[in-house]
């Protein structure tokens, strides 16, 4: 597919150089924020930098997805991330403040390139079987650029310093606004253009699509699903303490623990999507069960005795949670029209979003009230219930679906 596919192999190398800039700097910032202040609770908010602000932006960003030319407005956020990532290089003793405003910034850009990009992956993939494969490839490079990424930028880190590591990341914006540019294929399906000269109202256009998915169950459901693993991956946030206070170790150990999650994501959406091709029923059971999966095993990893063994089970926790993000967002693609598809993402983007930080931000006061094993406990246990809970609620739907597997939305 990449080989016959110019503009799909490039929106591929912009994720790939895009990702591994975000996980250099990812490394880098946390490193830096716990050796300035000693806080879990800081390192935790460090997270909710990269989460927050997509739920702020999403009202305004699936809109400009759906609104403007996919294209033209890639090229021009990857050019204003490119300078608000510079901006990290500020950073100090004095202005750890700067360092979450600045990665704010670049993560409510953030929110405008994810609808944009995936928005735009089924009008470049030439059928549907190539939309399949698209995913899980694309799904799969995040994962592996995490772990990549991840693990080369505690190495480039403590080599070459954190300022080299955030240089770098800039410099993957600017090297996929290029890529951005160079796409000549239409990234969205031709609309009426009065449409585009209607001004931007917000609320009313992410209502026009989330009226939408309340009148489309098997939608809803897609939507929620994100919503429901992220309940526990707040724990995430919570993977450097690990590396530090558990096991005694610094940039290096970082590198490896978070890398580890991005192997586990990497490998998941392939395995996941190899096994649901494009049936929805499938893709909502595997949704529940990539999210229960997650959780169990991150209670593994938090309580094992050796870093590799929690390595391994990190590994496979993101098995889970890789090939729920995958396929929720691509079912989400298979249901939903072009011309609110990106509004659709969004509003799935602002759910999961605003519940990652709100989780994060508590997984790091309970981190530093009660230990970080404690607190991965405490949230794994409630993501396994709302696991559950999923998977029993999307029964009927998939039984449907399955009865019925041409149904339209």
């Amino acid at each position: 597919m990449l080989r016959s596919n110019a503009d799909m192999r490039r929106m591929f190398v912009a994720q790939v150089v895009s990702y591994m800039g975000d996980w250099f700097s990812f490394v880098a910032l946390v490193g830096l924020i716990t050796d300035l202040t000693d806080s879990n609770f800081v390192v935790s908010m460090v997270v909710v930098s990269f989460s927050l602000p997509s739920f702020v932006a999403s009202p305004i960003a699936g809109p400009i997805a759906d609104r403007f030319d996919r294209r033209r407005v890639l090229v021009v956020v990857s050019g204003a991330q490119a300078l608000a990532a510079s901006g990290l290089l500020l950073v100090g003793t004095d202005t750890v403040w700067l360092a979450l405003v600045l990665q704010s910034t670049v993560s409510a850009l953030a929110a405008v390139v994810g609808p944009a990009t995936q928005a735009a992956v089924p009008n470049i993939a030439r059928d549907g079987d190539e939309l399949s494969r698209a995913n899980a490839l694309l799904g799969s490079t995040w994962g592996v650029m995490l772990a990549i990424g991840a693990a080369i930028g505690g190495v480039f880190a403590a080599t070459f310093g954190r300022d080299a590591a955030f240089i770098a990341n800039a410099l993957s914006f600017v090297g996929s606004g290029i890529l951005f540019f160079r796409i000549v294929t239409p990234l969205q399906a031709p609309t009426d253009p009065s449409k585009r000269q209607q001004r931007l109202r917000p609320l009313a256009d992410m209502g026009e699509a989330l009226a939408l998915a309340r009148r489309d169950p098997v939608l809803m459901a897609l939507m929620l699903s994100k919503t429901t693993f992220a309940v526990g991956s707040g724990v995430v946030s919570q993977l450097a303490v690990v590396a530090s206070d558990v096991f005694d170790g610094g940039d290096g150990y970082r590198g490896i623990l978070i890398g580890a999650r991005g192997l586990g994501a990497g490998i998941g959406p392939a395995l996941a999507m190899k096994y649901t091709g494009r049936d929805l029923s499938r893709v909502l059971k595997v949704c529940g069960v990539s999210s229960l999966t997650f959780s169990l095993c991150y209670l593994a990893g938090a309580w094992m005795p050796l870093f590799a063994l929690a390595v391994f089970f990190i590994v496979l926790a993101h098995l889970g949670g890789g090939a729920q993000w995958t396929l929720s967002t691509f079912g989400l693609q298979m249901r939903s029209p072009d011309d609110v598809r990106g509004r659709i993402i969004a509003g799935d983007f602002a759910l999961v979003t605003l519940t990652l930080s709100v989780t994060s931000a508590l997984a790091g006061l309970l981190s530093d009230a009660i230990g970080v094993r404690e607190t991965i406990t405490l949230f794994t246990g409630a993501a396994a219930v709302a696991s559950f809970v999923y998977i029993r609620a999307t029964r009927s739907l998939r039984i449907r679906l399955l009865n019925s597997p041409a149904s339209a939305p």
